[in-house]
């Protein structure tokens, strides 16, 4: 127990998720954990468990046909965990046994959390899990209805498995031969349902609890204000894009109904946003709704959710530098306050090392794989973005595509700020300032 005090709460998150991928990867090989009788191979265990555990969704095996009901079990476990956190589970355990929420424990929660203030961190923990029970409660009820005439008594399991792979922003699912949502393109309740749990489980359980405090947006925080914002232009930029684009592809929008185009964009709008849920065959777009669902797949959800990507606040303030600096002032404001330039500085340094690992996992995939670019890069991006949207790359690859994937989907989950100061945890910091000088850019 003390060993793991000397830990940073950056690298306790780090090595908590580890832990729960290995754990859950064993779990997988099981002879029981496959309906043939047969365990997955350690590469293949560690990917789907790593996909489930960072609520990513890419898959190597059909998750609804392969799988016993213990394995699917084991998976919808590992998307609970590592949708909410293995700290806030420890914290709610701990709680639960009356035991004491020692300082250390506070800061790993609100690390956890990426929240700014120590005070209300364990509070909020109970918050989020009454929050989650009742979201995933709720909308699993109305699935398990909807599931029912078609299902039977396994539809009651569907609905509540999906409500809480949907909230987790996971996007695996049960329907069998890697069909995803395609048999329910024009179906209103299985598509608002999902897509309000998506939307739910991404905006982060701080702004939820804004939302529910304040029911006032001029009242509401900055950082919500921000979120529901971007948020809200994502979701109408992405289901206007997908419209207009694929509305002429008779393999897509062109041969449905409006009604069903409606839903079927407003499903491939919501779900790039780290979800991975498809309604259309995701092979049969075109490049430039590829382009565009990759670009959604990027940018993520928001922060302290159970979404990945760069985040909607980072690409807000993105777009609020750039704006300053073309306005020629000194400051970067919105909604009437000043953002720091240490936030900006983050938010650049985010963005500028998802690149990067975007492109270099891109390239090794496109040496490695007898692949296009376009196809390497939307599954590297779904699996950095933890998103799992697929075009069925991840099911022909080799051992090493699957390890560089892998890597993508825990430092996406995990993010790289905080990979970052895990490894930077506990080095001295210099004390030197050097002369200033002037360099020449643009």
């Amino acid at each position: 127990m003390n060993k793991i005090r000397h830990f940073s709460p950056s690298q306790l998150i780090a090595l908590t998720f580890a832990g729960l991928i290995l754990a859950g990867a064993l779990l997988l090989m099981l002879p029981f954990a496959g309906r043939e009788g047969a365990g997955l191979s350690f590469v293949d265990a560690l990917f789907t468990a790593t996909s489930a555990s960072c609520v990513t969704g890419l898959v190597v095996v059909d998750t609804g046909t392969y799988f016993s009901t213990f394995g699917q079990l084991v998976i919808i476990a590992l998307i609970q965990i590592g949708g909410l956190g293995l700290v806030l589970f420890a914290t709610l355990f701990s709680v639960l046994l009356r035991k004491k929420i020692d300082l250390q424990s506070r800061l790993n929660i609100q690390a956890s959390l990426n929240q700014d203030e120590l005070d209300g961190v364990v509070r909020m923990s109970l918050k989020i899990a009454k929050y989650t029970a009742v979201i995933e409660g709720f909308f699993g009820t109305v699935l398990a209805f909807r599931f029912w005439p078609q299902y039977g008594l396994r539809g009651i399991y569907y609905g509540y498995w999906h409500a809480v792979s949907a909230f987790c922003n996971a996007g695996f699912d049960l329907f069998g031969h890697y069909q995803s949502l395609t048999a329910f393109v024009g179906d209103p309740v299985v598509n608002l349902s999902i897509g309000l749990l998506i939307i739910l489980g991404g905006l982060g359980f701080a702004v939820m609890r804004d939302v529910l405090q304040k029911r006032n947006f001029q009242r509401l925080k900055l950082h919500s204000k921000m979120v529901l914002t971007v948020t809200g232009l994502l979701i109408a930029i992405g289901m206007i894009g997908f419209a207009l684009l694929e509305s002429r592809n008779p393999a897509t929008l062109g041969s449905l109904s409006t009604g069903d185009a409606f839903w079927a964009s407003f499903m491939q709008s919501v779900s790039p946003r780290t979800a991975g849920f498809n309604s259309v065959d995701l092979n049969s777009l075109r490049v430039p709704t590829m382009i565009l669902t990759i670009f959604l797949m990027f940018i993520g959800a928001s922060p302290a959710s159970t979404g990945g990507g760069i985040k909607t606040t980072t690409f807000a303030l993105l777009l609020l530098n750039i704006w300053q600096v073309v306005r020629g002032k000194s400051e970067c404001e919105i909604f009437g306050r000043r953002i720091g330039e240490e936030t900006l500085f983050q938010a650049f340094a985010i963005t500028s090392l998802s690149l990067l690992w975007v492109a270099f996992a891109t390239l090794a995939l496109t040496c490695l794989e007898d692949t296009s670019f376009l196809a390497a890069a939307f599954e590297v991006v779904s699996a950095y973005a933890t998103v799992g949207l697929s075009t069925g790359l991840s099911q022909h690859i080799g051992t090493a595509s699957k390890i560089i994937l892998i890597l993508s989907m825990y430092a996406g989950r995990v993010g790289f700020m905080t990979f970052a100061l895990a490894l930077a945890a506990n080095k001295p910091s210099g004390h030197i300032h050097y002369p200033k000088e002037h360099i020449i850019i643009g």
